[in-house]
């Protein structure tokens, strides 16, 4: 070997050196780096799950005590009674049969499955996946369009939480989950989460909603009623098929979808199902359903917020309600469908505005929507005793005063008689008892629209008003309860009232929360004097004018109401002590064929009285001492009494006395044979 050759020899043995000495401090430095950073992991990770613990036993510091999930407190239960403390309805909670899975059929429990929590059998009580593609969906369509949450973390929200939408609720709900599926089995969990959840018109649980929606328990419910019963949980009052009856069968369409999908039906079964859809039999307790919703929409306004067990006293009579609940399906059902009138409404009241019967329509359980608390509609000439009244008020007209019944021009408005038909020159009583709008329409113009609408304000008109000509007939849409209620002061002598329905609300101990003061009301809304020249006018009404359907057999007074073309038809009126009102209509504003206030709605209103006051004495009306009656255009002067005699015995010179006093009896007993 040269010098040059060992010279080169030991330069790459150098440089190899160098080389290895420079990749043994590369390693030395990963390592120390991969130790530090091990180290500093670990020392995150320990802090991290410290953070985490201090996290979660934050929350879970005020968690409810799971064990007591059996116990859970009920909704406060509302009890209506009457005066005499008969249970009218009972509102709140409703809890039915504690029901088994294996009892349900299985169709129950898989279609809640389907729509709410697919993987309930495979999740831990929180489905990972399933929050991952809620929350994919959501991110796509810009907003939450999809939830993640379990049938367990429904239950521990149901049971435990409160609706609010805080971090500190939802953490709660993860941790009462993962609680809740360790306590219990799948099973068990289901079973709680059946027999508790919510699914609207106060009923808790399948067997409840079963019960409520179609009159038998859980254990019956076919794949039509399951599927509806489980779209209920995605929203219960909204969905509510008492309430809004194609949402909730749309609701249940994809709920059927998603069974089918999932493999829980067939497609002939499914096919099936929403072939043969079951039909809404609501169970109604009680016999009062309008006015006990009525009543339950009040409380809060009354006393805040229902926390409690209450005891609400009414002032509804049942056996009132029962007579007028009858009395108007008899006249529907006899004349109505003959006649196009498909609904009505009936209310009576005391004269101090107590209601003690109200029906708000034909079946509470076809359609809830209360015609004589909700419903607006035209009042026709039962509207015009706030246009004599107004007349009256202003002091330049009385019953006696001589008006021209004939076509009128007022800038170019021409009202019309009905029928076309003009009496010449008439008293205002009986332009009044005829229900003249040529007539009635002059008095507006005359005293003015402004001063009407006044006058009805202060007998008790809330709804909205037009100030213009067309309120002579009744233009302006108002409320049965409403204008009944405004009756009451011709029929108190002036004094006005407040339709209501509440004397006294008590807790379940006795507390007492509300006591209505005896004399409650707007006190003295027309002077006498005119109070008693309208019940003067209103008494031929009943007598001899538009309204003689609707005599009951002692003394009455009344209006009657017809809107343009037949769509509504009214009688309002009051005798011994009761003051009532009667619609007649349809829903869809339709026209009934010739149905006007004098006919189905007096007859109905008669057959009340009648009944409702058989055993009662006989009430005079307050009129004024001496009282100008008309009867055919022709006028007589006479008192009450005298003008009464009068019309039960004819001419006293060809009756005798027997025959005149048999005959005033018959007058005085029920006319049940005038139906």
């Amino acid at each position: 070997m040269t010098v040059t050759s060992k010279r080169k020899n030991r330069g790459a043995q150098k440089r190899k050196g160098g080389k290895a000495k420079a990749g043994g401090k590369k390693r030395a430095a990963k390592s120390r780096w991969l130790r530090r950073g091990t180290y500093w992991l670990l020392v995150l990770m320990i802090w991290g799950g410290l953070g985490l613990a201090g996290f979660m036993a934050y929350y879970a510091y005020d968690l409810p005590d799971i064990d007591a999930v059996e116990g859970i407190s009920r909704a406060p239960n509302v009890s209506l009674v009457t005066t005499d403390g008969r249970e009218i309805a009972s509102f709140g909670g409703h809890y039915g049969e504690p029901v088994v899975l294996g009892e349900l059929p299985p169709h129950m429990p898989r279609a809640v499955i389907a729509v709410e929590d697919r993987r309930f059998y495979q999740h831990f009580g929180i489905d990972l996946r399933g929050l991952a593609r809620a929350a994919f969906r959501n991110l796509m369509a810009g907003g939450v369009v999809q939830g993640g949450s379990t049938i367990t973390q429904q239950l521990a929200k149901n049971l435990f939480l409160t609706p609010e939408r805080t971090i500190k609720r939802k953490v709660q709900e993860l941790l009462l989950a993962l609680w809740l599926e360790h306590r219990f089995t799948k099973d068990q969990i289901l079973t709680i989460y059946l027999n508790r959840v919510y699914l609207g018109s106060g009923a808790y649980g399948v067997d409840a909603a079963s019960r409520r929606y179609f009159g038998k328990p859980a254990t019956e419910v076919t794949v039509y009623e399951a599927a509806l019963i489980a779209g209920l949980l995605k929203a219960p009052s909204r969905l509510n098929p008492m309430r809004n009856p194609n949402q909730a069968d749309t609701r249940a369409s994809l709920v059927l979808t998603a069974m089918h999908d999932v493999g829980f039906i067939g497609e002939e079964e499914r096919a099936t199902a929403l072939v043969t859809k079951s039909r809404i039999r609501p169970v109604v307790k009680g016999g009062a359903p309008y006015f006990s919703d009525w009543i339950m929409a009040q409380l809060r306004g009354y006393i805040g917020e229902v926390n409690r067990d209450l005891k609400v006293i009414t002032t509804l009579d049942p056996r009132l309600q029962e007579i007028a609940r009858e009395e108007l399906l008899r006249v529907l059902e006899e004349e109505g469908a003959g006649r196009g009138a498909d609904q009505a409404a009936l209310v009576v009241l005391s004269k101090d505005g107590a209601v003690r019967a109200m029906v708000g329509g034909r079946d509470y359980a076809e359609s809830q929507f209360n015609r004589a608390t909700q419903a607006l509609r035209q009042p026709g000439s039962a509207f015009k005793p706030f246009v004599y009244l107004a007349a009256l008020e202003a002091g330049d007209a009385s019953p006696d005063k001589s008006v021209v019944d004939a076509p009128v021009d007022i800038a170019g408005w021409k009202p019309r008689n009905f029928n076309d038909k003009y009496y010449g020159t008439v008293t205002l009583r009986e332009s009044f008892a005829r229900s003249l709008n040529s007539v009635a329409a002059q008095v507006v113009h005359t005293v003015g629209p402004k001063r009407v609408v006044q006058t009805a304000r202060r007998l008790g008109i809330t709804s909205d008003l037009d100030a213009n000509g067309s309120i002579a007939l009744g233009a302006s849409e108002v409320t049965l309860l409403e204008l009944t209620g405004s009756f009451a002061a011709f029929a108190h002598d002036g004094r006005g009232a407040w339709p209501h329905g509440i004397l006294e609300i008590r807790s379940g101990a006795g507390e007492i929360f509300y006591r209505r003061l005896e004399g409650s009301g707007p006190g003295q809304v027309v002077e006498r004097k005119q109070a008693r020249q309208m019940v003067d006018m209103m008494h031929a009404v009943v007598e001899w004018g538009t309204g003689k359907a609707a005599h009951p057999g002692r003394p009455a007074a009344g209006k009657t109401g017809t809107s343009q073309q037949y769509r509504d038809a009214w009688f309002i009126g009051f005798t011994g002590g009761l003051v009532a009102g009667v619609w007649f209509g349809n829903d869809n504003n339709q026209a009934m064929e010739g149905v006007t206030g004098g006919s189905l709605p007096a007859k109905a209103w008669g057959g009340v009285m009648r009944r409702a006051l058989a055993e009662e004495p006989l009430e005079a009306l307050t009129l004024p001492e001496t009282m100008a009656e008309t009867k055919d255009g022709e006028p007589h002067d006479k008192g009450f009494l005298s003008g009464l005699l009068t019309r039960l015995t004819g001419d006293s010179d060809q009756e005798t006395g027997a025959n005149r006093g048999q005959r005033i009896e018959r007058y005085f007993q029920p006319r049940d044979d005038r139906r």
